[in-house]
């Protein structure tokens, strides 16, 4: 932020109360604060989230009457950044912007630091023009340094006139196999699976070629590349897929492993006609695996107990249900690596494999070479399995199968789109499963979602009305009633130190914003809800009940369910309100 007097700094308080940005009655009671603590005022209110660091630097730059522009959103040129160094950049806290009738525009934190505006005008020998900006908006521009993309800026040489002479004379192949080309799909490649993104879209639009990422469940533009680009990126994703390059009529699917920091992974591609040419998704899958551990993944409490009971019986059938996405495999290869050992045999059947686990005889399903769900069940029981992992019960023979294997004294994982685990049951009666065998083989179901989790870098604030309203409403009665209830309570749902009920506000956090924590947000956690099939349960499927009269049956027994879980997983500092209403608004 730039330096300011004491005048200067009280009329920027000022605006932000005048703006009703913040509460002159805080600002009154930080004041007070800040005279014992000698603290600054500024940097108290940003601590105590009363205002963030674009309040205050665009109120700032009202005071000292500068441009103010706003980067937090902004996806820059590649070739704008190259304007500044990456290390002069990070020293000097100032980003560039791009070249205006000869002049270098820049934002900065601190515009009135003459010292600094010199430095660049030497260094690159243009005058200077700067503007201002915030922290948050100048280290999200700094963040897009670090997706190294010089292989993209170098593909975009490739010119129209090149690529229609390419195509003219039939060798697309040879053009897309060059050096740029090559390093334009690397650098993208490569900045998803740093950024530890799950899917990669390259999306045609009518002049232009955008590139997204989705990072922990949310698409995240990259870059905007010129249309000419199109056809050789496509082709040579065609080309390493084994796909055809000449059909652009019908949709294709295809595969291929890339290394990336000495790590293999598995991409898998869909490539679809769409309005503007062809639209490409890639899945991006560690074949390396991961530390997959259950509790790390958020089920705790009622819910692991649950499951552990579940995988702990020698057989019947544990499901797991959500939408595309939400962590359901990860899940089940989580479990596996509970109950893994050398004195059982676990077999799998996947589509596709997307861990490697020692120990465990994964089968990849062929559908070209007949090997389906269902043909490679009936291969699979007679290896003499003591568990069974089906990826997913997409029909009814697949889950006749799933059924018979479990009673035959086979314990049997597999999952199923649901939107919740008591949907489980009404789906799989409708793929015809006879009740009496459902009741009789089912040991447990699961329900899951996925929200991001909150960033290191965190502020506390207490909850408006209608969040307390909300949490008050859905996990009062779990939550302890009074002080002496609150080790028990919290024990019993997994979280530690859970507040009283009835509050008028609970304390809750945010994160920071900044390259690393888009939106304030690092990773991603499980939202659980598991329901044992007892006794009760058992009379409702045989009953054919709904899967609303199965989740009231389920809560009653001490289900926790998955809008309960996220709101738990709030008060615990683990994510958001905001982010649980995201995933899980439709569940009760």
């Amino acid at each position: 932020m730039a330096l300011l007097t004491k005048e200067g700094l009280d009329r920027v308080i000022e605006l932000l109360v005048n703006a009703g940005l913040v509460d002159r009655a805080e600002v009154q009671r930080i004041q007070q604060e800040v005279a014992q603590t000698r603290k600054p005022l500024i940097e108290t209110l940003q601590a105590q989230g009363l205002v963030t660091d674009e309040m205050i630097a665009r109120a700032t730059a009202m005071v000292m009457g500068v441009p103010y522009v706003d980067l937090k959103n902004v996806q820059m040129d590649q070739a704008v950044l190259t304007l500044l160094p990456l290390e002069v950049a990070e020293r000097s806290m100032v980003v560039p912007l791009g070249e205006t009738n000869g002049q270098l525009v820049v934002a900065m934190l601190d515009v009135g630091n003459i010292q600094a505006v010199d430095y660049l005008s030497t260094l690159t020998g243009k005058p200077v023009r700067a503007v201002m900006s915030s922290n948050s908006g100048v280290q999200s521009v700094l963040g897009q340094y670090r997706g190294d993309f010089t292989g993209v800026a170098q593909a975009v040489k490739v010119t129209n006139r090149e690529i229609a002479q390419a195509q003219a004379s039939g060798n697309v192949k040879t053009i897309t196999q060059d050096s740029p080309i090559s390093k334009a799909l690397t650098s993208i490649l490569e900045f998803a699976v740093k950024s530890k993104a799950s899917d990669v879209h390259i999306e045609p639009l009518e002049s232009s070629l955008i590139i997204r990422c989705r990072i922990d469940g949310v698409l995240r533009k990259v870059m905007e590349l010129p249309k000419a680009i199109e056809p050789a990126l496509v082709s040579r994703i065609k080309i390493l897929a084994n796909l055809k390059i000449d059909e652009h009529r019908i949709p294709q699917d295809g595969q291929f492993a890339v290394m990336v920091s000495d790590r293999e992974v598995d991409l898998r591609i869909a490539i679809s006609p769409v309005v503007w040419g062809e639209q490409v998704v890639i899945r991006l899958l560690d074949k390396s695996g991961t530390a997959m551990e259950i509790e790390k993944m958020g089920m705790t409490g009622r819910a692991l107990r649950t499951v552990l009971r579940g995988i702990s019986r020698p057989n019947g059938m544990i499901l797991t249900s959500g939408p595309t996405g939400s962590g359901k495999s990860t899940t089940l290869y989580a479990l596996i690596k509970k109950i893994k050992s050398e004195k059982i045999n676990i077999v799998t059947l996947e589509d596709p494999v997307e861990y490697k686990m020692d120990g465990v005889n994964q089968i990849q399903v062929n559908t070209d070479a007949g090997l389906t769900f269902a043909s490679g069940l009936r291969s699979i029981l007679r290896q003499d399995p003591d568990v069974v992992m089906v990826g997913e019960i997409r029909d009814s023979e697949t889950a006749n199968l799933a059924v018979q294997a479990s009673l035959t004294g086979h314990l049997v994982f597999s999952t199923l789109h649901t939107n919740s685990a008591a949907g489980i049951l009404p789906r799989l009666l409708d793929m015809g499963i006879e009740p009496f065998l459902l009741a009789s083989t089912l040991n447990t179901v699961i329900g899951q979602r996925l929200v991001r989790r909150v960033a290191q870098k965190r502020t506390a604030y207490q909850s408006s009305e209608m969040e307390t309203k909300e949490i008050n409403s859905i996990v009062g009665d779990l939550l302890p009633q009074t002080a002496g209830d609150v080790a028990r309570v919290s024990e019993d749902l997994g979280y530690n130190g859970l507040p009283v009920t009835g509050q008028s506000s609970y304390t809750l956090v945010k994160g920071i914003e900044d390259q690393d924590s888009p939106g304030g947000y690092t990773g991603r956690a499980g939202l659980y809800e598991a329901i044992e099939v007892d006794e009760d349960i058992q009379k409702l499927i045989v009953a054919r009940a709904t899967s609303s009269e199965i989740m009231k049956v389920a809560r009653a027994n001490g289900t926790v369910t998955m809008r309960q879980d996220g709101l738990l997983k709030a008060l615990s500092g683990i994510t958001t309100i905001e982010e649980v209403n995201r995933v899980a608004s439709d569940l009760n």
